[in-house]
């Protein structure tokens, strides 16, 4: 799937001229595409509004971030989805902020550590630091997790932590968060990150420069890693994108991304 959106940018052109002959079903037809972390969330979102509007159809995928904001840039889909701040070359395109998350650093429930710096972070999963005993735990050396390329969890832990080092050679790279919750509850020398959202009790989540991650850590961005999920647009979004993210940024949306364990962007 993460393939996807590549294969669309390269049969753009083609792709264009199809589109052009099916512009009538952009009035019961929505394409959203971007981070596989936001993903989930519009997936739920996507089917309460079908629920309620018969005869619409929206087509979520993923492909990661970088993928979604090329795709919205070239009008090959309606909404863009992205984990990421935008570059100053993505300025142009509209950002609407659904909801905020927070990268959380997990470890498995037995490990002694509470606590990490940003610093630390980046020798870990670099590989200068590989024992835990190097940050007060046990003489047992550090499993390394991390995403995929084009994931926006991996893009926004690059840019936060990594400042342009690279990840140990053997780190083990898992294309969900879902996939390195897993890992970490079930191997007490692992260390990964997930969103806050699906934080749960089979793993301990670390205070990251002695903050804790919590909604209100998160809302007021005194947590380090914490993160907006966006939906782009190029330009006005037609009639029903506009329709779909009036509902997402609704009562009964913001109530439902909250029920996720998402931290509501529209109080």
């Amino acid at each position: 799937m993460r393939n996807f959106i590549t294969i669309l940018c390269a049969l753009f052109p083609v792709i264009f001229i199809s589109f052009a002959g099916c512009r009538r079903s952009a009035e019961t037809s929505l394409t959203i595409a971007g981070s596989t972390s936001v993903q989930p969330f519009a997936e739920l979102l996507a089917e309460l509004y079908m629920q309620k509007h018969p005869g619409v159809e929206i087509n979520v995928q993923g492909g990661g971030s970088s993928a979604g904001i090329r795709a919205v840039q070239n009008r090959i889909c309606d909404i863009g989805m992205s984990s990421r701040p935008l570059t100053p070359e993505e300025q142009n395109l509209q950002q609407w902020t659904i909801a905020l998350d927070g990268i959380v650093l997990i470890v498995h429930n037995q490990n002694p550590v509470r606590n990490i710096t940003l610093e630390q972070l980046k020798d870990v999963f670099s590989g200068k630091i590989r024992n835990w005993r190097e940050l007060g735990g046990p003489d047992q050396k550090i499993t390394v997790i991390t995403r995929e390329e084009g994931s926006g969890t991996r893009g926004c832990f690059e840019e936060i932590v990594m400042h342009g080092a690279h990840f140990a050679a053997d780190a083990l790279v898992q294309d969900s968060n879902g996939a390195v919750r897993e890992i970490v509850a079930s191997d007490p020398s692992a260390i990964g990150y997930i969103s806050f959202g699906l934080v749960d009790e089979r793993v301990r989540a670390l205070a990251v420069n002695g903050i804790t991650p919590s909604e209100s850590t998160i809302i007021a961005h005194t947590y380090p890693l914490a993160r907006r999920f966006l939906f782009l647009t190029n330009g006005e979004p037609n009639a029903l994108a506009r329709s779909f993210l009036e509902f997402v940024l609704s009562p009964e949306g913001q109530k439902t991304l909250a029920d996720e364990g998402l931290i509501k962007a529209v109080p």
